[in-house]
């Protein structure tokens, strides 16, 4: 894991790939809204609101430098313990995004796709959100990936209920459990894994984030909290990964 405390905000440098190239699957997770609410004595909800201007601007980002899928950890299965006042401003500010994105992800022919329990998701921003899987069903150039009511061990659950009934049933053999299967039963079974995995904030830990599907991404963690973070140092940290050599293992 890697930390950048001395990040350079102005940094400009074109991206060329010199080592193993850009990401295609970049997945964040994004972390420090209320931290940087409270360092300006603000309510948490401010920062959650800040933190959605961030989201724009690194799908932005994403969509211009050509990454292929950005998976944004945006709603966690242990976040429906927090005060039902912060959940339910959590869910107002998720409609409001993804109402006001539509025209933006269609232009740039952004695919919305959910992993997840979205069926947990209020009744009305179950409504924009599958308004925006349809609108959206058919771009191509790039997938904004949400993770909603999101859990790794909830994801892996889910794959063994799935695969033992389907054992039951005799639909398949015991004996035809490899890697490939279990991965073709998880939420992300149609994504490739990500190739690099950032978490703002500083926090050193993976937080139940896509537990499987991480097992070789290469990690970075920046101390910037979730709104402060923005496209340059998105830039740098790409930067940073194109330079790394992933050995998946071997020498």
């Amino acid at each position: 894991m890697n930390s950048n405390p001395s990040f350079q905000e102005q940094s400009t440098r074109p991206l060329k790939s010199s080592g193993v190239g850009l990401p295609w699957h970049v997945a964040i997770i994004m972390d420090g809204n209320g931290r940087w609410a409270k360092k300006r004595l603000l309510n948490r909800v401010k920062g959650h609101e800040r933190g959605m201007n961030t989201v724009r601007e690194i799908v932005t980002a994403s969509r211009e430098m050509g990454i292929g899928i950005l998976t944004l950890y945006a709603f966690s299965t242990e976040n429906w313990q927090r005060p039902k006042y912060e959940v339910s401003a959590l869910m107002n500010i998720l409609r409001r995004f993804l109402k006001s994105e539509q025209t933006e992800m269609t232009k740039n022919n952004i695919r919305l796709n959910v992993i997840g329990q979205p069926d947990r998701l209020s009744a009305n921003v179950q409504k924009v959100l599958f308004e925006t899987l349809e609108l959206t069903a058919d771009n191509s150039g790039m997938v904004l990936n949400l993770a909603l009511s999101y859990g790794g061990r909830n994801d892996i659950t889910q794959m063994v209920r799935t695969i033992a009934q389907k054992i039951i049933t005799g639909k398949i053999d015991v004996e035809a459990i490899d890697e490939q299967l279990i991965a073709d039963h998880l939420y992300t079974a149609k994504l490739a894994d990500p190739d690099l995995v950032i978490r703002t904030s500083g926090e050193m830990r993976i937080s139940n984030f896509l537990l499987w599907q991480i097992a070789y991404s290469e990690l970075f963690i920046t101390n910037t909290l979730w709104p402060d973070f923005g496209k340059a140092e998105f830039i740098q940290i790409l930067h940073d990964y194109e330079h790394r050599e992933r050995r998946f293992g071997k020498v």
